[in-house]
């Protein structure tokens, strides 16, 4: 991929920046230099390297769902200061 002036300006507009004319040169050249370095990794030979799935070695130790502590409606709404059966009332908020 070519960075030229265009890209930069275009870049510029999309990320609402006013750069200096010094300013696009370096950033010219810091993108020039990101996607050098990124070409250099296509030079290895990643053909004997398994794709990555996790990083780390864990398992997640997954349990099934109880149900368990239920309170009731009626318990639920025995301190309630309002309440609209089976619901708790509260003021609106707009």
């Amino acid at each position: 991929m070519q960075i030229d002036r265009d890209l930069i300006l275009r870049l510029e507009n999309l990320a609402k920046l006013e750069l200096s004319e010094a300013e696009r040169e370096r950033l010219g050249l810091d993108l020039t230099n990101i996607l050098n370095m990124v070409e250099k990794l296509n030079e290895l030979d990643t053909s004997s390297v398994e794709p990555l799935t996790y990083i780390s070695e864990a398992v997640n130790q997954l349990r099934e769902d109880e149900i368990k502590g239920q309170v009731t409606n009626e318990t639920a709404l025995s301190n309630a200061p309002e309440k609209n059966e089976p619901y708790f009332q509260v003021p609106k908020v707009l």
